[in-house]
């Protein structure tokens, strides 16, 4: 079961994740995505509900192209957080932003204009979630076993974050994923 991405003005943490808990490869690749197919329509529901897009520096730095967000079929406002803009390259439609986390989700949102603000960035989501400023989680499972990269959440020696489902029949029940190796 899913429940269709609506365009309400939220602060939604969006990534597609390896099994294993990664988003992106040793060195921010993405090249382990290929092949992996979503359901239908994925992409347009995406497209059609995200007002603005905040990513941090390291995933810009690995893939500076604003015009590749979801491959080329969204256009919006990037805004892409970090402690040094003075030695980013100025691209058009992005704007690099240097302040807390929680004032790059309050410019990130206006630009949205009530479309949803995605947050591409593990570092940031995570210093979003202790601010108590991610309003949901949606993850997109890739039957992949990545071993080694960029993961989606770490906080060592901090507590375990409680989750709700959305969408489920039990908003505290697991969520069953089955594979095969290939």
């Amino acid at each position: 079961m899913f429940e269709p991405q609506t365009a309400s003005g939220k602060v939604l943490w969006h990534f597609t994740m390896s099994l294993d808990g990664f988003v992106a490869g040793p060195g921010h690749s993405m090249d382990w995505m290929t092949g992996t197919t979503f359901r239908p329509g994925l992409i347009e529901e995406y497209t059609s509900t995200t007002g603005a897009v905040l990513g941090g520096r390291d995933g810009w730095d690995a893939y500076p192209d604003p015009s590749g967000i979801y491959g080329g079929a969204w256009q919006g406002r990037l805004f892409v957080l970090t402690h040094h803009p003075e030695d980013a390259t100025p691209t058009e439609g992005v704007t690099f932003l240097n302040c807390g986390p929680a004032e790059a989700v309050r410019i990130g949102l206006e630009a949205a204009d009530g479309k949803n603000l995605e947050v591409f960035s593990p570092d940031i989501g995570r210093q979003l979630l202790e601010l108590g400023l991610i309003d949901e989680i949606d993850l997109h499972i890739a039957p992949v076993l990545l071993g080694d990269g960029v993961r989606l959440y770490t906080n060592p020696g901090g507590p375990p974050i409680r989750l709700r489902g959305v969408g489920t029949e039990d908003p505290l029940g697991s969520v069953d994923v089955r594979f095969r190796p290939a």
